[in-house]
């Protein structure tokens, strides 16, 4: 009973905030204190008791009150900061008044006269201290910074308690009291669940803090100023930066959710680590901007600095966060880092003989995006990962993110992460290097069963993707093929499933009505060509399932080259585009097998929770090396088929990283049904329930194609079919099977064979030395960060934050713009 007058007294004071006509003085102190005293004890609390509707009227109706209450809760947190918060009456005074500015906060930022609130001077000063006073905003959030650094409340205290030794919070050395070991911090300090509870409540206000961005419209103009309090919290005002960087990086990356391994220990014992480990990796996301990652500030190892000297001599970027990150050097950091980011990507694939025993997080986009920003702002690190067979603990979870989430267009934004991140990576020599390594980590997936390399993991799964995922990935068909070209020279061992994958994709993508339905679509058989040229070229000896599937395939290539290009022609191919499916019927007649225990993914459910985005706009510099023909042997692989290929044009969008192509069967029921509008209205359940919201960000920059296509406009013409058909590189294969074909016909005559192994062994063992044309340079695409992937990744991270924070559900039912909330 208690308890249900003291939140009713809470109740009453928040009625009477915002029912009273006349403003309530500031130092009325027994009033205000009702809003942070022991009333209420959790943030679930806070957030019943102040519904949306009287916030909004209290900003509406009551400015000056709403103003005092936010000056009274910010004074204090400055006063329990200067104290150290002792005893117990404190610290629930800080949860407090942390709860109610997380929900009082959001409120302010959706209404444009408010949002320079904070960051106005103090009230109710003389103008001799209003000159020297600090905006509001700089005050919280140096409280906040000390708080995470108090003794017996977020750290554990180095001295004796007691009133008889109080610290000093003034004079404190933040960097003794790093949360955990790692980076920089040799000492781990004792695990307590209280200091992880107020660690992650203040965490979860510095993300609030953040949220300005969600508030603004998602065009480069509105984003031109920098986010105040991202640039306040990551700059040389804050004298905690340096440890809270260690803190949060060192926390994420020495999270273990299995622990001692106890099977369902997540079930009997509650993980206060981790909400904090989730809270501490979205405000790293959302600090490191990558705006100043252009010049990449390195710390030679050999200089025998510590782990993140304090300043270079070319000064860095102003974001100190960005700075650490990209002056981490030792590689006992990175290898801490990378062992700690694989171990939780790798988490979600955990399997284990008793169902649900093992604790699996959900933060892997979050992580997905560290590991972006990691790569891109520090080389060093990049180049660590690339330098052993590290780098593949990160690239098979995310194929089986990509494989999971390409049917659910819920999940379009985890795509493009993992798109881009294997982009990323495949711009270096070593990334196709390595993906030579036997594959042998049997995840329960739905693809063919096969036996090869991480190469032939990659090819088939982007098969997989291509053939089977909805229609809003085909402006991602560019990047994975870009991806297979960069890595083809390096691939020296193709099993013959991968190979059949490749022809398969050619075979789809070289029919006439597909190349003529879009002024881009001929691009993807040109990647597919260099694809076979590299391997052709450059690691023809350890080849024999490619070379074997493309003499059996041969008659792909002669009709590419002998493509028809007059006008009747091209109208007879364009009029098969009414037709939804081609059966390319297979020689085996049945598709290959799945691993055991895969689960299809599954099309997203009217009613789900959906992250829609933007196609990004991708640049991608050529960088032109030549390769040192090697020659290794290879084992011939067992087993082949094909699969059958979703047809793709019927539509005339192209097929480009931008703007996005929609391809849709008239006939199909989804086509026929009314298109939802975008709604501003709040759906009726909470952002993370089965029946949410779905967050569509709008697109950043719209690229516009030379060729119009617009409206079905544009035609093909003879002229233009005739352009590109003679740039077709063809001559290294035609080559090939001018001198392979004949051969292999002789012998299958010859020696009357029926067994393709002889074939295989035959290709193996033979040479095209001084038969082929000289090997062309390797030219290799690397991504080139620009202000449309900027603006794309800012929308995407808050878009996730947005859904993953929905216990408190700290923006729902706020006007957020960076990306629409739509009712489904």
């Amino acid at each position: 009973m208690g308890n249900t007058d003291t939140k009713l007294n809470f109740r009453k004071a928040v009625i009477q905030l915002t029912t009273k006509t006349q403003p309530i003085e500031a130092n009325d102190e027994a009033f205000w204190e009702q809003f942070w005293s022991e009333s209420v004890t959790c943030v679930q609390d806070v957030f019943t008791l102040i519904p949306a509707a009287e916030i909004r009227a209290l900003r509406e109706e009551s400015p000056s009150n709403l103003a005092t209450l936010c000056y009274k809760a910010v004074e204090k947190l400055v006063a329990a900061a200067e104290s150290g918060c002792p005893s117990q009456r404190e610290q629930q005074t800080v949860l407090n008044c942390v709860r109610l500015l997380t929900r009082i906060l959001p409120y302010i930022f959706e209404d444009p006269d408010w949002r320079g609130f904070f960051w106005s001077t103090l009230p109710n000063q003389s103008e001799e201290t209003e000159i020297e006073s600090s905006p509001l905003a700089q005050s919280l959030l140096n409280a906040l910074c000390d708080l995470l650094f108090c003794p017996d409340f977020t750290v554990q205290s180095n001295r004796k308690s007691g009133p008889d030794n109080p610290e000093d919070m003034g004079s404190i050395d933040s960097c003794e009291y790093i949360w955990e070991s790692g980076v920089g911090f040799a000492h781990s300090p004792p695990h307590n669940f209280q200091h992880d509870q107020h660690r992650t409540e203040i965490i979860k206000l510095f993300l609030t803090c953040f949220s300005e961005t969600m508030y603004l419209p998602p065009i480069a103009d509105a984003h031109t100023v920098p986010n105040q309090w991202i640039q306040y919290f990551t700059s040389t005002d804050n004298r905690h930066a340096l440890p809270l960087f260690t803190s949060l990086l060192n926390i994420v990356c020495a999270y273990d959710p299995v622990g001692y391994g106890v099977p369902y220990n997540h079930l009997m014992f509650t993980d206060s680590r981790e909400q904090l480990v989730e809270g501490a990796l979205q405000v790293l996301c959302v600090t490191m901007e990558n705006e100043s990652s252009n010049h990449n500030v390195s710390v030679d190892g050999t200089s025998g600095g510590t782990a993140m000297d304090a300043q270079s001599d070319t000064g860095g970027p102003d974001n100190l966060f960005v700075n650490y990150l990209s002056r981490i050097h030792r590689e006992e950091d990175f290898a801490f880092i990378l062992r700690g980011i694989t171990r939780l990507l790798n988490n979600p694939l955990t399997q284990t003989y008793l169902p649900g025993s093992c604790k699996k997080i959900q933060f892997h986009q979050e992580l997905l995006v560290l590991f972006w920003k990691m790569c891109d702002i520090n080389k060093k690190f990049m180049f660590y990962v690339l330098k052993s067979s590290d780098v593949l603990d990160v690239l098979v979870p995310i194929l089986y993110f990509l494989n999971d989430a390409r049917a659910d267009q819920s999940r379009v934004g985890l795509m493009h992460i993992g798109v881009f991140i294997l982009l990323l990576l495949s711009g270096e020599r070593n990334f196709g290097v390595r993906l030579n390594k036997p594959y042998s980590v049997r995840v329960p997936m739905d693809i063919p069963v096969f036996t090869g390399t991480h190469a032939d993991f990659l090819i088939i799964v982007f098969h997989k993707i291509i053939t089977t995922g909805h229609q809003r990935l085909q402006p991602l068909f560019d990047c994975l093929l870009t991806i297979i070209v960069n890595v083809s020279p390096y691939l020296k061992t193709l099993s013959m499933v991968a190979s059949t994958k490749l022809l398969h994709l050619l075979e789809a993508f070289s029919t006439p009505w597909f190349l003529y339905a879009s002024p881009t679509n001929h691009h993807l058989v040109f990647f597919l060509l260099e694809v076979f040229n590299n391997i052709i070229q450059y690691q023809f000896d350890g080849n024999c399932n490619l070379v074997y599937t493309i003499i059996r395939k041969r008659n792909v290539f002669h009709q590419l080259a002998n493509l028809p290009t007059e006008h009747a022609t091209i109208a007879k191919a364009l009029s098969k585009r009414g037709k939804k499916f081609v059966q390319l019927t297979p020689e085996s007649g049945k598709d290959l097998p799945t691993m055991e225990g895969a689960m299809p993914a599954m099309e997203a459910e009217p009613g789900t929770l959906k992250t829609t985005l933007a196609a990004t706009p991708i640049k991608l510099k050529p960088d032109m090396r030549r390769l040192d023909r090697m020659t290794e042997k290879a084992a011939p692989d067992e087993g082949h088929s094909e699969l059958t290929l979703k047809e793709l044009a019927t539509s005339t969008g192209n097929i480009n990283i931008q703007p996005p192509s929609e391809i849709q069967d008239p006939d199909s029921p989804e086509h026929n049904k009314p298109k939802a509008k975008a709604s501003r209205s709040v759906p009726n359940s909470p952002p993370g329930s089965p029946t949410g919201s779905e967050t569509t960000a709008k697109p950043p920059l719209a690229r516009t194609s030379s060729t119009s296509s617009s409206g079905g406009s544009w035609v093909a013409t003879p002229e233009w079919v005739q352009s590109w058909k003679q740039k077709l590189p063809l001559q290294t294969i035609m080559r090939m099977l001018q001198v392979l074909v004949p051969q292999v016909e002789k012998i299958c005559i010859d020696k009357g064979l029926t067994d393709e192994s002889e074939i295989l062994k035959f290709l193996q063992h033979g040479t095209l030395v001084g038969l082929l044309p000289v090997p062309h340079p390797i030219l290799i695409r690397k991504y080139q960060a620009n202000s449309g992937t900027t603006m794309w990744f800012r929308t995407y991270l808050w878009g996730v934050i947005y859904l993953r924070n929905v216990d408190p559900p700290i923006w729902y039912d706020t006007n957020v713009k960076l990306f629409e909330i739509q009712r489904i």
